[in-house]
């Protein structure tokens, strides 16, 4: 009988450490119910046909996957999310060193993209006002080789991290 119960507890210890947990650890007062999330419009020097709609996009999916607030196009929205791309910037990372009479070359080389984002909470609620903000967020990626056949895999890594940091400054400050 106590081989049985040890057994059960090792399996369902097993069990429970295989498992994983998300927590969005989003806290959103219960009044806000609606959120507009205008469109980020590409104001960065180099520019990215698909940029500003693919970046939309993923913020769209990333509230609705993970918070119960509708996303709506109007004025009475209880919270209005907007903005835009600021920068698009490819740099050396990493130089590699000069062999003969050669220039250094980038071995790796950095991707940058800068977004502006303002948050604004239209609820009656004064205390709620605190919440809202407007600050810029940057990631970057690295990578090595041609642009070109990396570069919407990149877009989508740094978009990835961008909703998240995004996400996270408007709703886990609750």
């Amino acid at each position: 009988m106590k081989y049985l119960f040890y057994s059960s507890v090792a399996v369902l210890l097993l069990f429970v450490q295989s498992c994983s947990i998300k927590l969005s650890g989003a806290s959103i007062p219960l009044e806000m119910k609606t959120l507009d999330v205008e469109f980020f419009e590409n104001n960065a020097p180099l520019v990215v046909n698909n940029l500003s709609q693919t970046f939309t996009e993923a913020l769209k999916q990333k509230i609705r996957s993970e918070t119960r607030l509708k996303i709506v196009r109007t004025e009475d929205a209880d919270a209005v999310l907007s903005g835009s791309i600021t920068g698009y910037s490819i740099a050396p990372a990493a130089v590699q060193a000069p062999v003969g009479n050669t220039a250094p070359i980038a071995s790796l080389t950095r991707l940058t993209i800068t977004v502006n984002v303002k948050y604004v909470v239209n609820l009656k609620d004064p205390a709620a006002k605190g919440y809202s903000y407007e600050t810029s967020f940057s990631r970057f990626k690295d990578y090595a080789g041609d642009l070109s056949t990396q570069e919407q895999a990149l877009i989508t890594d740094i978009t990835k991290q961008l909703t998240e940091d995004i996400f996270n400054k408007a709703f886990a400050n609750w």
